[in-house]
């Protein structure tokens, strides 16, 4: 390839030297010999499912007062997926902001940032403001890893497998990508109706267990819904709709808006920088995904984030970038939940409990009065 290349008078850089040495190097986890912890937890390395089910116990067992784990549906292979919702309990109606992570089984970088989205929120819950007035407004549901298998494929037999492993053809290929199974225009373009082809679309549109799931909580919430965010890598984008088409969504302008403030307070974080635009304009024409999906049921706010890197990496993110690449991450996710606080979130004046502190000093004062006329009058 190099000779030919030099041949023709083409330029090229070598942007991997050995593609295997990146892998093992990507694949060192816990390899814990007994049970976690989540004050020893690594979110800053890659986990295997095993260890990611056992983190998922621990957070609903510390923060039950304002976390719950359900169970969204079982893959084929029977491996159960979950889905966490955090808020606070409320009589009043909340918003629901959603994130799925793992569609791709080999983006590892999309499942290691839900756990780190989690630990960020349940550890400001208290201090941060913005996030307490969120979690008494808005109800989160995050799926941490939704391709289980595909996941647990990446990580015993082929590290870039992209897909899920339900059996197509009879048995003759294996797996769907679930980023295409969309009732979105589905297999329209960008997608492929032949199985062996790592964009396979599937039999049907939501034909898959993990994407039936999705829709089935998804109908239970959407009335509330206003933000819908699936986190991917790589390319450094985040993605408006439509992939199916290049007509911009209802809510094209407000999204572009949000996202722009996001990007800036994002580049804050590690001089990143990260481009704003429609699937089909900035990136390629594709259909049948979980963003154009959740468009075409009217959520506001739908957000496909393509984490790093731009190439050099690829799916095999260094474990040493996943740390900055979740704080900036974060950090631009933040800057949307201000948007949403600006422009669509009720004002609370008790976040910091002054209005309780308020009340019970006139309390306190109005009963001082009244003990004192009392004993005047009686004097």
């Amino acid at each position: 390839m190099k000779e030919n290349l030099v041949q023709q008078h083409i330029p090229f850089k070598i942007m991997i030297e050995d593609v295997q040495k990146l892998i093992d190097r990507s694949s060192v986890s816990l390899q814990t010999t007994g049970p976690i912890s989540l004050e020893k937890y690594d979110y800053t390395i890659y986990h295997p499912m095993n260890e990611i089910y056992e983190w998922m116990d621990l957070i609903k067992d510390k923060y039950n007062d304002v976390v719950t784990q359900h169970l969204l549906g079982h893959t084929y292979e029977e491996k159960p997926i979950y889905y966490f919702k955090m808020g606070r309990p409320s009589k009043e109606s909340k918003k629901v902001v959603f994130l799925d992570c793992g569609i791709h089984a080999r983006e590892w970088i999309a499942v290691a940032y839900c756990q780190w989205f989690m630990k960020e929120i349940l550890a400001r819950q208290q201090s941060d403001r913005l996030i307490k007035k969120l979690l008494r407004q808005v109800d989160f549901y995050v799926i941490p890893v939704l391709n289980i298998d595909g996941y647990v494929y990446t990580w015993t037999v082929e590290r870039l497998w992209r897909k899920n492993r339900s059996p197509q053809n009879n048995g003759t290929c294996f797996g769907v990508d679930l980023n295409r199974n969309f009732d979105a225009h589905w297999c329209t373009v960008g997608a492929d109706a032949d199985c062996e082809s790592y964009v396979f679309c599937g039999p049907s549109a939501a034909s898959e267990l993990e994407t039936k799931g999705v829709v089935k909580l998804f109908e239970q919430v959407k009335s509330n819904m206003l933000m819908y965010l699936s986190v991917h890598n790589y390319g450094k984008y985040i993605l408006l709709p439509y992939g199916y088409t290049t007509n911009q969504s209802a809510y094209h302008n407000e999204m572009e808006t949000a996202a722009n403030k996001a990007i800036e307070k994002m580049k804050k974080e590690h001089n990143n920088e990260y481009t704003v635009g429609s699937t089909s304009l900035i990136l390629y024409s594709t259909s049948g995904t979980s963003g154009d999906w959740a468009a075409d049921n009217n959520v506001t706010f739908s957000y496909t984030y393509e984490l790093r890197d731009d190439g050099e990496f690829g799916f095999e993110l260094p474990p040493d970038q996943i740390q900055p690449t979740c704080e900036e991450t974060f950090t631009s996710m933040l800057a949307l939940f201000e948007y949403l606080d600006e422009n669509y979130l009720e004002p609370l004046d008790d976040l910091d409990g002054s209005a309780v502190a308020i009340g019970s000093l006139w309390l306190n004062t109005l009963v001082s009065i009244s003990v004192c006329v009392f004993y005047a009058l009686t004097w």
